[in-house]
């Protein structure tokens, strides 16, 4: 086998065509790795706002509990102090 002249034209338009083909496969995987952070990152867009939705659920059917136990606390004291003035 004999190596052929680095200048010969047909040589480096092969050469070229092996870089063009290997540009384009390395182009594809990036873009299919970019297509696949980009569907992993309206997904966690998506779980973020479900778990804000949650929360604010959570926020909202929580407040009635501090104010049940204030006034269980007051009507506990009201007793007490009524049960004292009694006696």
């Amino acid at each position: 086998m004999t190596e052929s002249d680095p200048n010969d034209p047909v040589a480096v338009a092969l050469e070229l065509e092996r870089l063009r083909g290997t540009l384009e496969a390395g182009f594809a995987r990036v873009d299919g790795s970019l297509a696949l952070l980009v569907q992993r990152s309206d997904q966690t867009d998506r779980q973020l706002a479900d778990h804000e939705a949650r929360l604010d659920d959570l926020e909202r059917g929580r407040w009635p509990v501090a104010s049940i136990a204030a006034l269980t606390a007051s009507a506990g004291v009201l007793v007490a102090v009524w049960e004292l003035a009694s006696r």
